[in-house]
């Protein structure tokens, strides 16, 4: 790994090479252009300098995305210091305990963020900066009140004529393995581990992106980011290689539900789209399937002749509803559901799924959406290596392990969980299930922590059943778990289907046990339902949207 060039002169040269180019909307507000950011970036070094922020130091940032958080990010890691992104939907309690655990000496906070937060619980902070203007909300040290106060008096002083791009000069990691940033994972299991993401971890991530994307994409091309960025998925793939690309990104600064998504893909258009299955199967789910799903259409598509046609004209209008200018959209952070799947590949819509852990910062697999094979994830991504540990990994699932430049240094402060992730042999250990075909494409069955043991020792990959519950009448989402030999299905029925169709709760119910039934025909015996239950309230989930299974389990 002695031959990874630097991530951050990738930055400086993004800037220079598109200075007069828009970089960064708050979708509906203000535009940076990337002589504006990298003018921000300036104050934020001049402001670390002066209150005596060391190469080194960790600074921590929360809150939701905005064009000023993807700049403070960057000053950050262009600084030398250590960036520790936190996701905003975390509770006050775990944003105080991982800025305490972290180190960190600043903390950069929201607009809502702000105001949950209590700074007596972070005892060796020495400031609080409110992202939206940077201004103090809490400063431990005259230092940094006094350079806040006078931050464009310095600003002046530095660059009296102005500002320019032969200024830009960042801060080159002394070698692949320093530490760019500690990312906490979003934990279905309750416990966020930081994980210590190097510099050649991003740099490979952006090297692999602009292989498989590069030439798909052109500067001033547009982009939304949906996915937090203090989510290694969304850090990666909609902010740092779109900004390294010159691309101009759009953050949706409000909660990102389907109807504010639906409408900005119409008016940004972006050229790819990145997105968790959630977003997409309740996109085709409101929009499309309404469309499809009657007798007419149904005849319509089965019939030979006319089925080209009818997919062709279906292709077209599921494309303009994600914008009309997409090269391909990019699924990743769980499995997208087969039902939805399927209907994409039938009508030859450019999609593809990829697989990652925040561990490799994130890739692991992918394929081009012109190669990917239906129901896999892809094969090994550029500079990884992935195996199966499983005497035959065509059949028999197997962990995936997966090797090299993604592959993080282990966790902060914590050497038992790093010992039990990486082998001495360099291998990171997933704990994810899955086989892996003779062309090295990945089919995920599950987390190992999920599997369930049959009466009769038999393996029961709950998402594989929860994949065909939640393609069935009135199911919002599901979930299974083991009650002593029983399996028992969970569901969140969709409400607002319901009440459109003036059903009751008997209604529902009859529904459920007709669903049960139907589902427990395609199941073997050992993975057959014994009874649904009703969830009357969404289930909690993790800022990726998986549903944190450990609050079910009894």
């Amino acid at each position: 790994m002695e031959n990874i060039p630097s991530f951050n002169e990738l930055i400086e040269r993004s800037i220079i090479e598109h200075w007069d180019l828009d970089a960064l909307t708050d979708y509906k507000g203000r535009t940076l252009q990337y002589h504006d950011v990298a003018r921000k970036i300036e104050k934020l070094h001049i402001m670390f300098e002066a209150s005596g922020v060391k190469q080194g130091d960790k600074i921590a940032i929360c809150g939701r995305n905005s064009s000023m958080w993807a700049a403070t990010f960057l000053a950050i890691l262009t600084y030398g210091a250590i960036a520790v992104p936190i996701l905003h939907e975390f509770t006050a309690e775990q944003i105080h305990n991982i800025v305490n655990h972290s180190d960190a000496k600043l903390l950069f906070a929201g607009d809502v963020v702000s105001t949950q937060i209590d700074a007596a619980q972070m005892p060796n902070i020495e400031g609080i900066i409110y992202l939206p203007d940077l201004s103090l909300i809490l400063s431990r040290t005259e230092k940094l009140t006094y350079t806040r106060e006078h931050l464009n008096e310095m600003f002046g002083q530095k660059y009296p004529k102005y500002f320019r791009a032969e200024h830009v000069h960042y801060y080159r990691e002394k070698n692949p393995d320093e530490l760019a940033l500690i990312n906490y994972t979003s934990g279905t299991t309750g416990h966020s581990k930081g994980v210590m993401i190097p510099y050649r971890a991003m740099w490979s991530n952006a090297d692999f992106a602009m292989n498989v994307l590069g030439d798909k994409l052109k500067p001033g091309d547009n982009i939304i980011s949906i996915l937090p960025m203090a989510h290694m998925y969304g850090m990666a793939f909609e902010f740092i290689f779109e900004f390294i690309c010159g691309l101009h990104i759009f953050y949706l600064t409000r909660i990102p539900s389907p109807a504010i998504i639906a409408q900005a893909l119409q008016d940004v258009k972006p050229a790819i789209m990145i997105a968790v299955p959630l977003v997409i199967e309740k996109i085709i789910r409101k929009k499309v399937f309404p469309k499809i799903q009657n007798n007419k259409m149904k005849i319509l598509l089965n019939t030979p002749v006319i089925n080209k046609k009818v997919r062709e004209k279906i292709k077209e209008q599921v494309y303009e509803a994600f914008g009309g200018n997409l090269y391909e959209i990019i699924i990743g952070g769980a499995a997208l559901n087969g039902e939805v799947e399927h209907f994409l590949k039938q009508i030859e819509f450019p999609f593809t799924v990829g697989y990652g852990a925040t561990e490799c910062a994130p890739i692991i697999c992918y394929r081009d959406w012109k190669t990917f094979v239906p129901g896999s994830c892809g094969q090994a991504a550029l500079h990884q290596e992935v195996r199966i540990d499983s005497t035959d990994p065509e059949n028999t699932p197997g962990e995936i392990l997966t090797k090299g430049p993604n592959v993080l240094l282990g966790y902060y402060k914590n050497d038992e969980a790093t010992q039990t992730a990486i082998d001495s042999n360099g291998w990171f250990h997933t704990g994810d299930l899955a086989t892996m075909d003779s062309d090295g494409n990945v089919f995920i069955k599950g987390r190992s922590k999920n599997m369930l043991l049959g009466s009769n020792g038999q393996n029961i990959y709950p998402e594989e059943i929860e994949d065909k519950l939640n393609s069935l009448t009135l199911v919002s989402e599901g979930l299974v778990i083991q009650e002593g030999e029983k399996l028992v299905a969970l569901v969140h029925p969709d409400y607002d289907e319901a009440n459109i169709l003036g059903l009751n709760t008997g209604d529902i119910s009859e529904i459920m046990e007709h669903n049960r039934q139907q589902l427990n025909e395609e199941m073997p015996i050992y993975s057959k339902i014994s009874v649904i239950r009703i969830q009357e309230e969404e289930f909690e989930k993790t800022p990726k949207k998986s549903i944190k299974r450990y609050l079910y389990q009894k």
